[in-house]
């Protein structure tokens, strides 16, 4: 083992001085006049010219793009895309054209630095438009910072003494190592797997949800185990791909697992009951539930929560586990079948018998009322001021709210009320004055 480590440090020390005496050469050529130097004057003037240009054009482009509104958005995307990047696509322009026109008017050899500049800027310029379709910020980052570097020292023509000593410098725990080189390669590589898993996962999604002959529960569990499937594998491939040893991997992940499973108890059991809920398609998207004082329709189903909207535009976030573990009323679980009660009182003078027929045929004039369940009306007791009633029906639609519905047939109610003489009546008291008792 010393041996090794001995013979590790001895290689990076001599990659080390090679890149060092290239660099040295490299520094003393640029001591002495001639085209060397004349190119490298020529390139740090093509990106001070690239970045004046920039900022004359990101002002105006900027104000253009503000008057295209009528534009779809993946267009205004792509502009907006482009002018973040316009420093890069100006310097590699710049660039070819300036080697070109050397090209005609000197040596070919005295342009190689600016051929190589231009070939080096339009590689990263195309990193970096490649790099956009990773959707995480940090790991987009890393992929665009690794591919511009291994790009640069590629081109440059050092990337084997680069990464012989990225390799050197390396974390071991008995068979387990795990190098810079290696460390960085597996994130790129990642990188680049999670965005091809990232759009298989979109287009298989996208082809589910359309398919009508599987339930909306199924859909979301189908989703979600495709998307843990792709990501998982583009995770254990961009590994392996790196030489990565997943024996020793395996141990460390059962470790930690052990560790997060006592500290993350809440988010594993909102998990499972996630899947529990997708299974047993006790809640689907679509369906009306009230928890407690929250009452709306279930717009997402995810592995941790729930999402529920409200009449009122309000979005409740509840996690699966109260779901599963509480009294949760499902207004559309097997059918979408709704039964509302309202409650209301008439005068004592008048005939119940027509209270109930007038109720009955309010009810059944109001739109949303089902006519296939015929609403029903009854006494349901005697007041101190009124005959009290309760009237029963029917809708089919709950997502179209409850509250509004009550609100018209109590609006039936009155109207027809009206029209026929009938009298809710109010509470009366009388009150009388008492004289104040003969003092002694």
């Amino acid at each position: 083992m010393e041996q090794e480590n001995l013979l590790d440090t001895l290689t990076m020390q001599d990659e080390v001085m090679r890149l060092w005496t290239r660099a040295e050469n490299f520094v003393d050529s640029l001591m002495r006049p001639g085209w060397t130097l004349y190119q490298v004057l020529i390139i740090l003037g093509l990106v001070l010219a690239a970045w004046l240009a920039r900022r004359w054009l990101t002002e105006r482009m900027t104000n253009w793009m503000r008057t295209q509104t009528g534009r779809p958005k993946w267009q205004l995307r792509s502009l907006v895309v482009i002018r973040n990047r316009l420093g890069l696509i100006l310097f590699a322009l710049l660039a070819w054209v300036t080697y070109l026109v050397m090209q005609q008017v000197t040596w070919p050899s005295r342009s190689f630095l600016i051929e190589l500049a231009g070939t080096i800027g339009t590689a990263w310029m195309a990193v970096s438009f490649l790099a956009r379709l990773i959707r995480n910020p940090l790991l987009r980052t890393v992929v665009n910072w690794g591919l511009w570097i291994w790009v640069t020292l590629y081109l440059l023509g050092i990337w084997d003494e680069a990464a012989v000593t990225l390799d050197t410098i390396a974390l071991e725990a008995g068979d387990f190592r795990l190098s810079i080189l290696d460390l960085l390669s597996a994130l790129v590589v990642i990188g680049i797997l999670f965005t091809g898993a990232r759009f298989v996962a979109s287009a298989t999604t996208s082809r589910i949800q359309q398919n009508e002959e599987i339930s909306p529960s199924m859909r979301v569990l189908v989703t979600k185990m495709l998307q843990i499937v792709l990501y998982a594998g583009a995770f254990f491939i961009g590994l392996k791909t790196v030489g990565v040893d997943l024996t020793g991997l395996a141990v460390l992940s059962g470790a930690i697992g052990v560790g997060l499973g006592f500290g993350l108890q809440k988010v594993v059991s909102n998990l499972v009951s996630g899947f529990i809920i997708l299974l047993d398609k006790s809640i689907k998207p679509g369906d009306v539930i009230s928890l407690g004082e929250t009452f709306g329709w279930v717009t997402t189903l995810t592995a941790r929560y729930v999402s529920i909207t409200t009449r009122d535009g309000k979005e409740y976030l509840i996690p699966n586990e109260d779901l599963i573990t509480g009294q949760v009323v499902n207004w559309s679980h097997s059918n979408s079948f709704v039964r509302l009660d309202i409650y209301f009182g008439t005068a004592y003078n008048d005939d119940p018998h027509l209270v109930r027929r007038i109720a009955i045929e309010a009810a059944a004039g109001t739109k949303r009322v089902l006519p296939s369940k015929p609403p029903v009306c009854h006494i349901v007791g005697f007041g101190d001021s009124s005959v009290d009633y309760i009237l029963r029906f029917w809708i089919s639609d709950p997502t179209g709210g409850l509250t509004n519905i009550r609100g018209n047939v109590y609006l039936a109610l009155w109207d027809a009320f009206q029209e026929n003489g009938i009298s809710i009546p109010f509470p009366q008291r009388e009150l009388r004055m008492l004289s104040e008792a003969p003092q002694e």
